[in-house]
C-alpha cells in the first residue's frame, strides 16, 4: 500500500451536520427566536383585535387630552386644564423624588447603624440590633400606615400647630417652614454652587496623588466645605442679596374658617410624602446596616491591627483603612437596596400620593388606556433600574481594589 493510500485511510470520515455541536446550537437558536417572535406577534395581534372588539382605541394620542383632575403635589406647572402627558410627567417627578430623598436618608441611616451593630458599646450595638430586627421584619406597607395615620394623623389640626425654633411648624397639613424666593442675579449663586463643586473634584483628585506621593494628608473635608459655603456667599453679597425666604404667615384670631396658614406662603411638604419618605428610608436603611456590618466585619481584622499598630484611632482607621476596603463587599448589594427603594415607591397609591403610579392609576381609569398606561410604568421603572444599575457599577469598578 502506498504512502497516499495510507495517508486517504488514515483520515476520519466528516461528521454529518446533525452531530456537529456548532450547528445544532446554532439551529435550536434559531427555532426559539422564531418561536418567541411568533408568540409576540400573536400577543400584539390577539390584543389588538380584543381592542377593537370592545372599541377601545389604542395608541399615546390620549396624553394631549386634558385631565380635568388635580394633583396635590407637583414640581412643575400643572392644572386641572393640563394635559395627561403633564399630569404623568408629574407623577414621575415625584417618584424620582421621592426615591432620591429615601436613597440619600437611608444611606446615611445605614451606615450608622452598620457601624453602630459593631460598637463596643453594648447599649449601642444592642440598639442598633433591636432596630434592623424590628423594621425589617414588618411588611413596608404597615409602616407606610403607621406614620400616615398614627403619627402623622396625631398631630394639630389646621387651626393648631407645633412649632420648630418658630420657623419650622407641622400640623395635619403638613411640615410648613421658609421658602426661599430668587429675584435678578439669583442665577450667580447657581454659578457659583457649580464652580465650588468642580473645584472640590479638583482638589480631591490633587490630594489623593499628592498623598499616593508623598503620604501626607490634605483637609479635603472642610476645604470643600469652605468651598462650598463661601463661594455662593460671595455671590450672593455680590448681586446684591437677590435671595429672600418668605415665611409661612399663622392666623390664630379672628373667624374660625380663616383661621390657620395662609395659603401662598412658606413651603408645605405634605403629610402623605412625609410619611412615605419616612417609611421606604427607615425600612431601606435596616437592610442597608445588615450589608454595611457584613462588609465590615469581610475585611481581615489584621487590617485594623496593623492601623492601630501605625498609632491611628478607631475613628480614622474605620474611615480611612476599613470602609474602602468594604465598600467593594457593599456596593453590589447597596445597588439592590437602592432599586428595591425606587420600586417601593409605587406602594405611595396605598396613601394617595400623587406618584407615577398613582397619577397612572387615575389617567387609567379615566382614559381606559390601560396597556399603554402600563407600558408607560414599566418603561420608567425599567430605565431607573437600569440607570441606577449602570451608575452603581460604575462606581464600583472605581471602588475596586487595584493590584500593583
Amino acid at each position: 500500500m502506498s504512502v497516499q493510500e495510507q495517508d486517504t485511510a488514515v483520515q476520519p470520515q466528516r461528521a454529518s451536520l446533525l452531530n456537529d455541536p456548532k450547528v445544532r446550537g446554532l439551529f435550536y437558536q434559531t427555532v426559539l427566536v422564531l418561536a418567541l417572535v411568533w408568540f409576540g406577534w400573536t400577543i400584539v395581534s390577539n390584543t389588538l383585535a380584543n381592542l377593537e372588539r370592545q372599541n377601545i382605541a389604542s395608541g399615546f394620542g390620549f396624553l394631549e387630552t386634558t385631565a380635568g383632575f388635580g394633583i396635590i403635589q407637583a414640581l412643575v406647572d400643572y392644572s386641572e386644564t393640563s394635559s395627561y402627558g403633564t399630569a404623568l410627567l408629574v407623577g414621575f417627578f415625584n417618584t424620582l423624588l421621592v426615591a432620591a430623598i429615601g436613597i440619600i436618608l437611608a444611606t446615611i441611616i445605614g451606615f450608622v447603624l452598620g457601624v453602630a451593630r459593631l460598637s463596643n458599646n453594648w447599649v449601642i450595638s444592642k440598639l442598633a440590633y433591636c432596630y434592623v430586627e424590628l423594621v425589617r421584619n414588618v411588611p413596608l406597607l404597615l409602616q407606610i400606615f403607621f406614620w400616615y395615620f398614627a403619627v402623622l394623623r396625631a398631630v394639630p389640626g389646621k387651626r393648631d400647630k407645633w412649632s420648630f425654633f418658630d420657623t419650622f411648624h407641622l400640623n395635619i397639613a403638613g411640615l410648613r417652614g421658609p421658602r426661599p424666593v430668587f429675584e435678578e442675579g439669583a442665577g450667580f449663586i447657581g454659578y457659583a454652587i457649580i464652580l465650588a463643586l468642580v473645584a472640590i473634584v479638583f482638589i480631591a483628585r490633587w490630594a489623593s496623588k499628592r498623598q499616593a506621593a508623598t503620604g501626607q494628608q490634605f483637609p479635603v473635608f472642610w476645604t470643600g466645605l469652605g468651598l462650598l459655603i463661601g463661594l455662593p456667599f460671595i455671590a450672593y453679597l455680590a448681586a446684591g442679596m437677590p435671595v429672600y425666604f418668605d415665611y409661612p404667615i399663622f392666623v390664630e384670631t379672628g373667624p374660625m374658617l380663616r383661621r390657620g396658614f395662609t395659603l401662598g406662603t412658606g413651603f408645605n411638604v405634605i403629610p402623605e410624602f412625609l410619611a412615605l419618605t419616612l417609611a421606604l428610608s427607615l425600612y431601606t436603611a435596616s437592610f442597608i446596616a445588615e450589608i454595611v456590618r457584613a462588609g465590615i466585619q469581610a475585611v481581615n481584622r489584621g487590617q485594623t491591627e496593623a492601623s492601630h499598630a501605625l498609632g491611628l484611632r478607631s475613628g480614622p482607621t474605620l474611615r480611612l483603612v476599613i470602609i474602602p476596603q468594604a465598600m467593594r463587599v457593599i456596593i453590589p448589594p447597596l445597588t439592590s437596596q437602592y432599586l428595591n427603594l425606587t420600586k417601593n415607591s409605587s406602594l405611595a397609591v396605598a396613601i394617595a400620593f400623587p406618584d407615577l403610579v398613582s397619577v397612572g392609576g387615575t389617567v387609567l381609569n379615566q382614559t381606559g388606556q390601560a396597556i399603554e398606561i402600563i407600558a408607560i410604568w414599566m418603561a420608567v421603572y425599567l430605565s431607573l433600574s437600569l440607570i441606577t444599575s449602570a451608575f452603581m457599577n460604575w462606581y464600583n469598578q472605581r471602588m475596586a481594589l487595584v493590584e500593583r
